[in-house]
């Protein structure tokens, strides 16, 4: 103690300026400042409480706590008046100060802890049911119509037919599909305004015939023999008979299987070959028959007509369109069968050209053949025997002359 002060007993200067150390605290900085934090809190609850309960007693609504009401943290706050806001007088009278105006919302905003109004029965649209009620009638009819025009076309079974004849007509598939799509849309309902009347038209060896067999045969396994007619014009009517006989014999034929198919409530199918052979008293039939004045029986009936008859124009529309398609060959065709008969001129009658047959198909006729035949179907055979047969060559394709109509006579040469 004698070294630290001088002689007159007091610090020197050295000692005075020497900052000292401070004393080590239990309490840590981080403790301290939320010490701080909750006395300020806790200060302003308490004037704000204060404030609110100054306010209800003078009768005033309460503009929240005054900012300088409000005292440093530490402070008590016992024994302090609570003050208030200055008021602002005006024209109007009192008007607290620091007031806003709300904007107005466009819609209504309803509290979380309540739910909305639910409108009275007498507020309820009794519309809302009627619509409910008739889209569900609706439903149902629609619904209904499908699954009746699945019931009109599944007893001929055309998905089958349509199998057949892809696999056993070569070199028509065009002419298949538009065949098919009249089927189809004639078939799904029994109630119609006009016959279905299909006229196939194509050159010789193109498949004619042997289509019309094939018809002929399916209508017959789905409809029986007695509503499945096939006509051939030089056997019914022969070219010196009487064509007067003729046309009543096939006029009253056509009554019979109508009124038969009638009372089974099925639709029968009438399929003419050779119709270019047919006279003018036979084709005056066939156009009555088309006619949409007539009774209902008589408006559920398919006619198929079996023909050659503008062959030349379907060669040469062929030759000079490649791409060409049945189509637009029916509609060149439609004309020229028309100086020939009324009957080709009918809006109800539908034509469908068969096209000329490839290479390629004609092989495939001698490969079918010779399979008939017992043959064994080597290729390099097949091919020579193609090459023998006289074709159209255009644009890189070449056509048969005669179709398959020499392939049975070549086989049986083997």
């Amino acid at each position: 103690m004698g070294d630290d002060k001088d002689s007159s007993g007091s610090f020197s200067e050295e000692q005075k300026a020497k900052p000292i150390p401070p004393r080590p605290s239990l309490v840590s900085p981080e403790l301290k400042a939320m010490i701080r934090i909750r006395t300020k809190y806790q200060a302003l609850k308490r004037r704000r409480l204060d404030s609110a309960t100054g306010l209800f007693a003078s009768g005033r609504p309460s503009t929240g706590p005054d900012p300088g009401s409000l005292t440093a943290p530490g402070r008590s706050s016992m024994g302090t008046g609570t003050p208030t806001a200055p008021e602002i007088f005006n024209s109007n009278g009192k008007e607290p100060p620091h007031s806003r105006r709300r904007r107005k919302r466009s819609r209504v905003l309803f509290p979380n802890n309540c739910c909305k109004v639910v409108p009275s029965d007498k507020d309820r649209s009794r519309a809302k049911p009627f619509f409910v009620l008739f889209g569900i009638i609706v439903s149902l009819q629609v619904y209904n119509a499908i699954e009746n025009l699945d019931d009109h076309v599944a007893p001929y079974d055309l998905e089958g037919l349509e199998k057949t004849l892809r696999r056993e007509v070569f070199g028509q598939q065009g002419a298949i599909e538009e065949l098919m799509e009249h089927l189809q849309g004639y078939l799904s309902t029994y109630a119609h305004s006009q016959p279905l009347a299909l006229a196939l038209h194509g050159p010789s060896g193109v498949g004619k015939s042997h289509l019309g067999r094939l018809l002929v045969r399916h209508f017959r396994s789905v409809l029986g023999e007695d509503l499945v007619v096939q006509y051939f014009t030089l056997h019914h009517c022969p070219l010196q008979g009487d064509v007067g006989q003729c046309a009543r014999k096939l006029s009253l034929w056509v009554e019979e299987v109508v009124e038969h198919a009638e009372a089974q409530e099925k639709i029968p199918v009438f399929v003419l070959d050779e119709v270019e052979l047919m006279s003018a008293p036979l084709l005056d039939v066939l156009q009555g028959l088309l006619q949409p004045n007539q009774t209902n029986e008589h408006l559920n009936v398919i006619y198929v007509l079996l023909s050659s008859l503008g062959q030349e124009e379907i060669t040469r529309h062929i030759l000079q369109n490649v791409s060409g398609t049945t189509q637009a060959a029916g509609a060149l065709l439609r004309h020229t069968l028309a100086e020939h008969h009324p009957l080709w001129a009918e809006v109800g009658l539908d034509i469908v050209s068969l096209m000329l047959l490839e290479k390629s198909h004609v092989m495939e006729c001698l490969l079918e053949e010779m399979t008939q035949e017992g043959f064994y179907p080597d290729h390099g055979h097949i091919e020579r025997l193609a090459e023998e047969l006289s074709y159209f060559t255009t644009m890189g394709h070449q056509y048969s002359q005669n179709g398959c109509k020499q392939v049975v006579t070549r086989v049986n040469l083997l």
